[in-house]
């Protein structure tokens, strides 16, 4: 299984919102720290913001935040949001074609292959990939793209719409 570069993005996004929970973060932090593009984190964080993940302050002093607790972030849902066909093999589409489709035993080891790597991302969320605050913040330079203040204190816990 391999993800694409556009949902690694988007997870790399999130663990940096979950690392500031108090203040607002631009764009151009997150480029820096991970040494991206800002144009595609533009494209993702507008999908982020579209699926709820994210809630976007504009102006002279806006940016972006979580729009609820790192630990109401399935990394199993955002992977099958964000990426754009899991169909591993051609046949898994029903509109793929294949000679031997009909005695295969492929779809079926690879679909089960597929649902066990799901069944992991299931079982975690935002807060277990941003566990380890001190030392991300310190290898993503955060610090000073939040003013240098430590950011430990949590917000209450929003709704995420469905």
């Amino acid at each position: 299984m391999r993800l694409t570069t556009y949902t690694d993005y988007t997870l790399r996004t999130l663990i940096y919102l979950a690392l500031a929970p108090e203040g607002l973060v631009r764009i151009a932090d997150i480029a820096k720290g991970y040494g991206i593009s800002e144009n595609h984190l533009m494209k993702i964080v507008h999908q982020l913001g579209v699926a709820g993940y994210v809630e976007t302050v504009r102006g002279k002093n806006g940016g972006l935040r979580l729009a609820c607790r790192p630990e109401a972030i399935n990394l199993g849902d955002v992977v099958r949001r964000m990426e754009p066909d899991l169909d591993l093999v051609p046949c898994f589409n029903p509109a793929g074609t294949c000679r031997i489709r009909p005695v295969c035993m492929l779809k079926s080891i690879l679909g089960q292959a597929l649902a066990a790597f799901l069944a992991v991302l299931d079982r975690h969320t935002l807060a277990d990939l941003a566990a380890s605050p001190d030392d991300l913040t310190r290898l993503l330079g955060m610090a000073a793209a939040l003013g240098g203040e430590k950011q430990t204190a949590r917000r209450k816990p929003a709704r995420m719409p469905a």
